[in-house]
């Protein structure tokens, strides 16, 4: 084999071996749009998606997200929780009636806000987990937005795996730790 051709070889097989590397590194979850359904016949319109960014951050310089106390306006006997399946971010239909009673209250107190966390089970690295959080939490964003919410009372926000709702290592745990509460403030 010739210096050209063994150069060659050493080049094509470096890029053979990246490319295999980077297709076992990836996921099979897209987090670049939120899978909701638009029922209403009108155009969803800026919900955006953001956060998720950040891949390559240096996790030492991030402070944590601080979300003010509630004021105690917590509507009485409204579910404020919804669920999620294991890697996802749609918001499946059995959350329809918790998410139409909720929208139902901001519609009728416009003066009222909401942080929408997002949160998953501790399966995964941190940055994906975070990135995962805040697209559940988009997703219900804009779930509430085709309902009528006006964006300036919803504020989507992420704590991935940080504040688990029950400490366990068996799905019965996970499955109550993926999801987003619907906080009034």
């Amino acid at each position: 084999m010739s210096h050209f051709s063994f150069r060659r070889f050493n080049g094509l097989l470096a890029t053979l071996i990246a490319s295999f590397v980077l297709v076992a590194c990836g996921s099979n979850v897209r987090l670049d749009q939120p899978p909701v359904d638009d029922r209403s016949g009108t155009a969803a319109g800026g919900a955006g998606a953001a956060g998720g960014q950040g891949s390559g951050v240096d996790q030492r310089g991030v402070a944590g997200v601080q979300v003010p106390a509630t004021s105690g306006t917590q509507p009485a006997a409204m579910q404020r929780v919804i669920y999620f399946d294991y890697d996802s971010f749609e918001v499946k239909s059995d959350s329809a009636a918790l998410l139409e009673a909720n929208a139902r209250y901001l519609n009728a107190n416009r003066n009222v806000r909401v942080a929408l966390e997002g949160h998953t089970d501790e399966r995964g690295g941190r940055e994906y987990n975070l990135a995962l959080g805040q697209k559940r939490a988009e997703a219900v964003r804009r779930a509430l937005s085709l309902l009528g919410v006006q964006d300036g009372q919803m504020e989507a926000v992420s704590f991935g795996e940080e504040k688990p709702a029950v400490t366990g290592f068996d799905e019965s745990a996970w499955s109550k730790n993926r999801r987003v509460e619907i906080t009034y403030r």
